[in-house]
């Protein structure tokens, strides 16, 4: 297969690599805010990952021009439709992960990441209720991202000074957790297990609580029931995901396996937040060994991915 018949192939799930990134960056911002580790990490993880984005991004829209059957194809796919907005995403994440050091350009790509995810929640959700082809067994948990996914707009909207618009974004993603979430573990236990390319993605169900607990901060700034709520259950499905560990580790890989990494990285961050409320030692030290396992496994996925691009494992057909 020629190079230029693999850029065909490219898949805009690459943005969920430029998520993980980015969440490991906002890992590190958070562990030199509550920790006190050195902010000269996290500085430069963000060098890396807005070289990393300019790159992906890059090849996705001359993919786009090139081939713009082929990214109609994937707006039109039940299971990779919901990955294109992680685009978007990753630019809400670019001007969080900006904020503390460049404002300005932090409010551009903020603004701009969070007008784009909104038209593309509503595009998304409008293909969902007038669908022809759907059917139970297309569910899955990256399903999530598109409408779920407006939970990480207040992150960075109320430090810019946007709580209103911050709790529009909270409110609709919040909203339609509590209904995907039902439809998520409907699918699951009763109709066939997800295939084995998909698997990494049960790990999408812990980003929301943990995202969702770190944007309520923002928004509410007190530890009350809801964010008490949001936070145990982030826990608990860590440890019931930790506990399938076997299964995970027995995946061949898969460019999904950096559904594992944005995740645990919100988990990461959500426990650094727990302990900057509250100063209880579990959660600090919850926080270095979260720390620990996300950097490892980040370093590991971009290792894997950087292997198989090499041996030309990645962007080929389905």
């Amino acid at each position: 297969m020629t190079d230029t018949s693999r850029l065909a192939h490219f898949p805009v799930a690459f943005f969920a690599m430029v998520m993980g990134l980015f969440g490991l960056t906002l890992v590190w911002q958070q562990a030199a805010a509550a920790l006190r580790a050195p902010a000269v990490i996290a500085n430069l993880l963000i060098v890396v990952v807005v070289g990393v984005f300019a790159v992906v991004t890059a090849l996705y829209v001359t993919k786009a021009i090139r081939y713009p059957a082929a990214v109609r194809a994937e707006v039109d796919h039940p299971v990779t439709l919901s990955f294109v907005p992680t685009t978007s995403i990753s630019l809400i994440l670019l001007g969080t992960c900006l904020l503390p050091l460049l404002p300005r350009a932090a409010f551009a790509a903020w603004a701009t990441g969070s007008a784009l995810h909104l038209i593309l929640t509503l595009f998304v959700v409008n293909r969902w209720m007038h669908h022809e082809h759907y059917q139970i067994q297309h569910m899955n948990p990256a399903w999530f991202i598109p409408a779920v996914g407006n939970i990480l707009v207040p992150i960075a909207g109320v430090r810019l000074g946007y709580p209103d618009v911050s709790w529009f974004f909270f409110s609709v993603g919040l909203v339609f957790w509590f209904v995907l979430m039902a439809i998520a573990f409907y699918r699951v236990f009763f109709h066939s297990p997800l295939p084995q390319r998909l698997l990494p993605t049960l790990f999408i169900l812990v980003a929301a609580p943990a995202a969702g607990f770190v944007a309520y901060l923002e928004l509410n700034g007190e530890l009350d029931v809801l964010a008490r709520v949001l936070i145990n259950f982030a826990l608990f499905l860590t440890v019931l995901l930790a506990t399938q560990v076997r299964r995970f580790a027995a995946l061949r890989f898969y460019l999904s396996f950096w559904a594992y990494s944005f995740p645990l990285a919100a988990m990461t961050v959500a426990v650094l937040r727990l302990y900057q409320h509250t100063g209880d030692t579990w959660a600090q030290w919850l926080g270095v060994l979260l720390i620990a396992a996300v950097t490892l496994l980040v370093a590991w996925l971009a290792l894997k991915t950087a292997v198989a691009v090499r041996a030309k494992q990645i962007c080929l057909p389905e």
